[in-house]
């Protein structure tokens, strides 16, 4: 205390060393004040990090819980539909135990990527032939048609601004969606699945190309040329496999199976990437190229009885990735503008049906006799919504679509998976297909 007291008093040597004191403190002070710097964004991103683990965490609860209580309960409730029940519960709008950020995102267009990818991977080639194939193809027409006419009236009474993006919309089919749906159900293997199978394929791809061609930024010759391209690329991919399968291939794929190298699984992530990534440069949505990705792993597929593939793709997708993408669906919705403008919801809603699922009620009549499975049919493909994504958020940055229109579509499509295949269940309460069903060849 009498040293800091003969400091302050004054003397040239004690001043000086309090002076040194002063200055030692202040560089102290300064390298603490850099290493809190230097720490802030390690501590930004630790926090960062533990909300992106705790957001997937209720995720992964969500999806591992939900087939439980299905069967525990007894639910007559597709899985699709607690999925983003569960979204739109713990969501930002919720109970906000769910944030979406960066890596969220990522991950759920991985999810949207896969399940694309097993949509197009269980397409079989019946499904897009013969009678189903025309169809089909007649089916999407008579619903583009509908939607333009229905489209306009709404554009001339000033209800909507975007004709072509929302007439488009109107026609699309959530197939992917559905998948785990008819195959829960074991109609994969009926003729209802093969139709179902090949009017979903025709609701998907037809609103792809039209997106590709009348929705981009560049001049319908560019995008013609652009996707004639793409197309190229697309069939090189598809004969390369060919090339290389040798016999010396194909053992080490197949001893792949059985070792740590699962060779065939990562060959099939670059696949389905590449092809992602492919349409993601060419200005397509990135689910074109997944689509196509899983029909060009189709055919170099073996027969069911011997894949050792399958069952692991099916598990890196629905055990995790799918069901990610419809929890992140549901807590995206915007429920605040839907509640907001709950008309707009109700018309889009409506619409769905009467655009796309009556037409086919029409025209599978003979196909599908029975009028109770012809509903079901008619309802499930009705069904809509990661098209609907898809097309709003293009719309949008456009400035060609209303935001609550965009909202509105989004939410009817959501409500669609929500309500459509389960009042087709209802009106046909078939659950499961009898084997004396089960075809290889729709007549």
């Amino acid at each position: 205390m009498d040293v800091v007291i003969a400091m302050q008093q004054g003397g040239p040597g004690l001043t000086s060393g309090w002076d040194q004191l002063v200055g030692l403190s202040g560089v102290a002070s300064g390298h603490l004040a850099g290493i809190q710097g230097s720490l802030a964004p390690l501590l930004a991103t630790d926090a960062a990090l533990e909300r992106e683990l705790g957001s997937l965490l209720v995720i992964a609860l969500c999806a591992a819980l939900i087939p439980l209580l299905v069967g525990l309960l007894r639910l007559k409730v597709a899985e699709v539909v607690l999925l983003l029940g569960a979204g739109i519960l713990f969501g930002p709008q919720g109970l906000g135990l769910i944030e979406i950020d960066a890596g969220i995102e990522l991950l759920n267009e991985l999810g949207l990527g896969l399940l694309f990818f097993l949509a197009g991977y269980e397409l079989e080639s019946r499904a897009i032939r013969g009678l189903s194939g025309k169809l089909a193809g007649a089916g999407w027409i008579s619903s583009l048609a509908l939607a333009c006419i229905v489209t306009y009236g709404l554009y001339a009474v000033g209800f909507v601004k975007d004709f072509l993006g929302i007439a488009i919309a109107l026609t699309t089919t959530a197939m992917g969606t559905l998948l785990p749906v008819i195959r829960d159900r074991g109609l994969l293997d009926t003729p209802f699945g093969t139709f179902f199978m090949g009017g979903g394929a025709a609701g998907e791809f037809g609103p792809i190309l039209a997106i590709a061609l009348l929705l981009g930024s560049k001049s319908l010759l560019i995008t013609v040329i652009v996707l004639a391209i793409f197309a190229l690329v697309t069939w090189l991919t598809y004969r390369t496999p060919g090339r290389f399968a040798t016999g010396r291939m194909a053992e080490l794929f197949e001893r792949g199976h059985h070792t740590s190298s699962q060779t065939a699984v990562r060959w099939t992530v670059v696949l389905m990437l590449f092809l992602l990534t492919l349409a993601a440069v060419f200005g397509f949505d990135a689910v074109l190229g997944a689509f196509v990705a899983g029909v060009i792993l189709r055919k170099y597929s073996p027969p069911s009885a011997t894949n050792r593939l399958a069952p692991k793709i099916e598990a890196l997708g629905f055990g995790f990735f799918i069901p990610l993408f419809f929890i992140v669906s549901g807590a995206n919705l915007d429920v605040d503008s839907i509640i907001a403008n709950p008309a707009r919801l109700v018309v889009f809603f409506v619409l769905l049906m009467a655009v796309r699922g009556l037409p086919q009620y029409v025209l599978y009549r003979r196909a599908l006799p029975g009028n109770r499975e012809r509903w079901q049919f008619s309802f499930y493909i009705a069904t809509a919504l990661p098209l609907l994504v898809a097309i709003t958020t293009i719309e949008v940055r456009n400035g060609h679509m209303l935001p609550e229109n965009a909202a509105a579509l989004v939410g009817a499509g959501a409500l669609s998976v929500l309500v459509f295949p389960l009042v087709g269940d209802r009106i046909n309460r078939r659950r499961a297909a009898p084997d004396a069903e089960r075809i290889t060849e729709p007549a």
